[in-house]
């Protein structure tokens, strides 16, 4: 029996488990608070899925998370940082102060039915291929359990939900820090959805990206192509150039592109083109000088296509700065808390997907395990705007199991489960641990203390944080049409 519901009886070896926070029944009674909201924080989620709003346009799912929270007690200070969508929800006061970013910006392009086979959801544009629909119903969840255990416990702190919109590729968390939302936290906890559940120190890959726009002339491709100088050309250019620059840039590199707007008929010379570029790096030094050498790829294609460029940086993040004191706190609660149980309708559900995967994937049972805690700096191949934050505050994460095992990130199939009670379940799983561990640290101040010096000794004296973005404003407008900006 999960230790969570058995808490009544909860064995004295267990109390010594967790000795380092909260007391058995204390743990029982938060786990117990979201356990009772399960349905109505699976329909908040289930609603965000249907939305599908992409970054910096998630009006509706920004609002609802606002409308939860505000009716669960919490002060609501909305369209920060200059963002309408990112908000701050506060309860309780004084210190200390620990906080739960909560995400729930989709993906464009990739939409998916809650089914087990490929079945679009074309209308829709957009679809929660990376679950943050569930990631920010899941913070809400963790937040509420814990303000009402400080009012009902007495314990002096403060809770606080930051609503952080367009992860995906718009930084919005960049923005918030920048504006120095996160100046007077002591904590931040995040999760993430995922295929497994595990709560490891982990690292992740810089990276900044923009959109260059190419500018020629048009002429009829037939009658006149001499008079013409092609957009799309200097694109294709560009991108010739900088796919040759591959062999010659460290190995740990990852240049990714996609052409936004390539001309409408092929009989017309296409006046403007765009392409969006990523440069990732462990190193934010070096993501630096990579993006510089691509930005001279995009000059040379222009000067050799006889068209013009300029290029908005869209956004840029660091790495993931760890904190393994807080880490460990997360990985114990995670633990007892343990995995997702299936359902012979869930698991009917798994074994139809994992014939669409490919190669070797983990066994379904691996969603009811915990992962052992491991310590794995190397650079995941991902990246995200927590990153930022972590530099400025001790952070920690965790991912909990919301899709079947096996699954790919920024799939149908993440979509497809997401949208399902195998994403609900998972989602309390990340929930009631995010709890916990805010009620541990609440509990004993001194593991808050352990992480701020581990940060400090992380950073070191001389650091100073820059954002990769520079100054611009945040790209509000970065998820439209070129068209339509």
């Amino acid at each position: 029996m999960n230790p969570i519901r058995r808490a009544a009886s909860i064995s004295l070896c267990g109390i010594l488990l967790f000795s380092f926070g909260a007391s058995a029944q204390t743990r029982a009674t938060v786990a117990g608070s979201i356990d009772q909201r399960a349905s109505k924080y699976s329909e908040i989620a289930q609603t965000i899925w249907e939305l599908a709003e992409v970054g910096y346009l998630e009006q509706e799912s920004s609002a609802l998370l606002q409308t939860t929270l505000s009716n669960a007690g919490f002060q609501i200070e909305a369209g920060v940082a200059g963002i309408p969508t990112a908000f701050v929800a506060t309860a309780g006061s004084g210190g200390p102060v620990i906080s739960i970013l909560a995400e729930y910006d989709a993906l464009p392009g990739i939409t998916q039915d809650r089914v087990p086979h490929r079945e679009p959801m074309v209308e829709l544009g957009a679809g929660h291929a990376c679950g943050h629909h569930l990631f920010g119903t899941g913070s809400a969840a963790a937040a509420i359990a814990v303000k009402e255990w400080l009012e009902q416990s007495g314990t002096p702190g403060t809770i606080r939900v930051y609503g952080t919109p367009a992860e995906e590729g718009g930084a919005g968390k960049v923005y918030m820090v920048r504006a120095g939302l996160f100046d007077d936290v002591d904590v931040v906890i995040h999760w993430h959805p995922g295929d497994r559940n595990s709560a490891g120190v982990r690292g992740t890959l810089a990276n900044k990206s923009a959109k260059f726009r190419f500018r020629g002339i048009s002429a009829h491709a037939a009658a006149a192509p001499w008079r013409a100088r092609s957009a799309l050309d200097a694109v294709e250019s560009m991108n010739y150039m900088v796919n040759m620059m591959r062999e010659h840039v460290p190995q740990e590199t990852r240049i990714h592109y996609v052409i936004t707007s390539g001309g409408a008929a092929p009989n017309v010379t296409p006046d403007f083109a765009e392409v969006w570029y990523y440069v990732r790096h462990p190193e934010p030094s070096q993501v630096l000088d990579l993006f510089e050498r691509v930005v001279d790829a995009s000059e040379g294609a222009a000067l050799g296509t006889g068209t013009e460029v300029d290029h908005e940086i869209i956004h840029g993040v660091y790495a993931m700065l760890p904190n393994e004191t807080l880490a460990r706190v997360m990985h114990r609660n995670l633990s007892e808390v343990g995995g997702v149980t299936y359902s012979p309708a869930d698991r009917q559900f798994a074994e139809a997907i994992r014939t669409t995967f490919t190669g070797s994937v983990p066994s379904i049972e691996s969603a009811a395990q915990v992962q052992e805690f491991e310590i794995n700096l190397a650079a995941t191949g991902g990246s995200t705007d927590v990153a930022d934050v972590s530099w400025v505050v001790p952070t920690v994460g965790l991912s909990a199991a919301t899709w079947v095992p096996g699954t790919a990130a920024h799939s149908w199939q993440a979509v497809a489960a997401g949208g399902t009670e195998i994403g609900n379940k998972g989602m309390l799983v990340a929930a009631k641990t995010m709890a916990l561990t805010v009620v541990d640290l609440f509990s004993n101040q001194e593991l808050i203390a352990e992480a701020q010096q581990e940060h400090v000794r992380r950073i070191g004296p001389d650091f100073v944080y820059t954002p990769l973005v520079g100054d611009r404003d945040p790209p509000l407008d970065y998820r439209k049409p070129a068209g339509q900006r």
